[in-house]
């Protein structure tokens, strides 16, 4: 921890130096370009960013995820009449299914992968949904909501744990990607069904207490 500890200090002092200048627009700019198919690491970025301010994390926040949003319009471009281009990286039938997706549930379909840290092939994901036909303003939407639960997620861990929590997770997803999206989409799943039930339970009392005046009437 102390060899992590002390790559991190300079890495600190390295970004102080190179984005101190943007001032709060270095999170927004480091995020757009990382929306636009270069790598970045703003994860790393954003941890550092609200652990040095740390009454300003909503702020870096919403500028992480404005960025990245922003970065992405990029690739929705790139997508737009581009559909030669992603059968080249994706096969055939794994296409089909995204397509699938976007048609049926267009915003959760690319919504949930922008939650996601790297190595979610997200760029890829989004690349799907634009050579799909998705609408620019759902693309933008599921987008900008999705990285902003990401990076809120990030920014309150970083809080409570430190900075050092964007290595951990980083290394989690790395290492254990498939297990992580396994938890991730139980978790999904019972909240869908969870909520399914309450609005069918609201909706049965609705009824109850409309047939009761009902009765009454009848009487």
């Amino acid at each position: 921890m102390k060899t992590i500890g002390h790559i991190l200090a300079r890495y600190v002092n390295f970004l102080k130096a190179a984005l101190a200048p943007l001032g709060i627009f270095g999170v927004f700019a480091i995020a757009a370009i990382d929306g636009a198919f270069l790598g970045m690491p703003i994860d790393a970025i954003v941890a550092f960013y609200v652990y040095q301010h740390r009454t300003r994390f909503l702020v870096y926040v919403l500028m992480a995820a404005a960025g990245s949003t922003a970065g992405s319009l990029v690739i929705y471009v790139i997508g737009h009449g581009g559909e030669e281009l992603i059968k080249k990286r994706i096969p055939p039938e794994r296409f089909a299914k995204f397509h699938a997706a976007f048609e049926k549930h267009p915003v959760w379909s690319l919504m949930f992968p922008a939650m996601l840290p790297p190595p979610t092939p997200f760029k890829m994901v989004a690349l799907a949904a634009a050579v799909s036909g998705m609408r620019p303003g759902e693309y933008l939407l599921a987008i900008l909501a999705g990285r902003f639960v990401r990076f809120l997620v990030l920014a309150i861990l970083t809080l409570v744990f430190g900075p050092e929590v964007a290595l951990i997770v980083g290394t989690l997803f790395r290492k254990h990607l498939k297990w992580v999206l396994i938890v991730l989409a139980a978790a999904l799943l019972t909240w869908l069904v969870v909520t399914m039930l309450k609005r069918r339970r609201r909706a049965s009392r609705s009824e109850d207490q409309t047939s009761v005046p009902d009765q009454l009437e009848g009487s």
